[in-house]
């Protein structure tokens, strides 16, 4: 029985007004293909996304003071941290794509289903 190949669409979202978990979820489901008929958990069956007004994009509550990225070197004493307001003012399009980054599944596909994800000025 031979498999049917699904076509590659383009979804244009924009982000103005919505809430970060929110819309990461929406497009993690558009880039893995869960919303495809014919879904399959190890294949890269997702679309594309495209995402537009991404610092017009709300957080609630207290986040933006108490959320915090951590990032270590790899040496002693290498840890560095910053809060999700400093990561806000610096690119917001870098804090959508680690959100969606980290909700797809921690495999082998997950470098390549990031890379269908593009920000629009």
């Amino acid at each position: 029985m031979a498999k049917t190949k699904t076509t590659i669409k383009v979804h244009h979202i924009d982000a103005s007004g919505k809430v970060l978990g929110r819309l990461a979820s929406e497009i993690a489901v558009l880039l893995r293909g869960k919303h495809k008929v014919d879904f399959s958990y190890h294949l890269p069956m997702g679309d594309r996304v495209v995402v537009s007004n991404v610092d017009k994009m709300k957080v609630t509550g207290k986040k933006l003071k108490d959320k915090i990225y951590y990032r270590h070197s790899g040496y002693p004493g290498g840890l560095k941290s910053r809060t999700l307001e400093e990561m806000m003012a610096k690119d917001p399009a870098e804090v959508l794509r680690l959100a969606v980054y980290r909700m797809l599944p921690k495999n082998k596909l997950r470098d390549r289903l990031i890379r269908r994800l593009t920000f629009k000025k």
